[in-house]
C-alpha cells in the first residue's frame, strides 16, 4: 500500500514536470493563424493607358477657306479680296490674303487647278512683272505628297524688303501660291519651310 501510494505521489510529481507550453509561442500561431484567415484583397486592375490628346497650337496658325497655313506669331493674315475696291471676300474657290509688318511682307493666292498638275503657273501669277525677279532655277520638290516648286526673288517693291521667296504647290483641286519679301536673303526658304510644315488642305 505504501508503495503504491509512493507510486502515485511520483506521477502526480512526473506529470507537475511536464514540458509547460510557452504562452509566446501560442501567441504567436495565433497571430498567424488569424492573419491567414483574412481574405487577400482582389489587386486593383491595372489602369488603361489612353493615348495623350493632341493639342492644337493656334499661334501662328491661318486656318480658313478649308486649308490651315502656318505664319509668324506677330501677324496675322487679312482677306485682300474683300478689302479691294468694297469686293468679294475670298472662298474655297479663290482668294487673296496678306500679311506684314515693318520686316516681313507675306502674300498668298489660291484657286481651282484647271487641271494642270504642274503649279509653275501660279508662281508666275504670284510674282508681280516688272517688281519680282526669280533668281536662278526654281526648286521642285515633293513635300508629303504635293508637288512644290519654291524659288527666291529679289524685288523692287520695296527697299526696306529687297529679298524674299515665292512658292506654289498643288493639294486636292486647287493650286496655291506664296510670296514673302524679307530684308535679307537668307530668311525666305526657312519662312517658307515653317509655313508649308502647318499647311493642310481639305481635298
Amino acid at each position: 500500500m505504501r508503495s503504491h501510494l509512493l507510486l502515485i505521489i511520483l506521477l502526480l510529481i512526473l506529470t507537475a514536470c511536464g514540458r509547460r507550453t510557452d504562452p509566446n509561442s501560442q501567441i504567436n500561431q495565433a497571430v498567424a493563424a488569424t492573419l491567414s484567415a483574412i481574405p487577400t484583397p482582389t489587386p486593383m486592375p491595372i489602369p488603361t493607358p489612353y493615348p495623350t490628346p493632341t493639342v492644337f497650337d493656334l499661334q501662328g496658325l491661318f486656318c480658313e477657306y478649308q486649308f490651315c497655313i502656318g505664319h509668324p506669331i506677330d501677324m496675322a493674315f487679312f482677306d485682300v479680296s474683300a478689302q479691294q475696291n468694297a469686293g468679294a471676300p475670298s472662298s474655297y474657290s479663290q482668294g487673296i490674303l496678306a500679311s506684314y509688318n515693318a520686316n516681313l511682307f507675306i502674300q498668298m493666292i489660291w484657286q481651282i487647278s484647271p487641271g494642270a498638275a504642274d503649279p509653275q503657273f501660279m508662281l508666275d501669277l504670284i510674282l508681280t512683272k516688272g517688281v519680282d525677279t526669280p533668281l536662278g532655277t526654281p526648286e521642285v520638290k515633293l513635300v508629303r505628297d504635293m508637288n512644290v516648286v519654291y524659288t527666291a526673288i529679289n524685288t523692287t517693291a520695296t527697299t526696306v524688303l529687297p529679298h524674299g521667296g515665292a512658292a506654289a504647290w498643288t493639294c486636292g483641286e486647287r493650286v496655291f501660291a506664296w510670296k514673302v519679301y524679307t530684308p535679307d536673303e537668307t530668311s525666305p526658304p526657312g519662312l517658307f519651310d515653317s509655313a508649308l510644315a502647318r499647311f493642310t488642305c481639305n481635298r
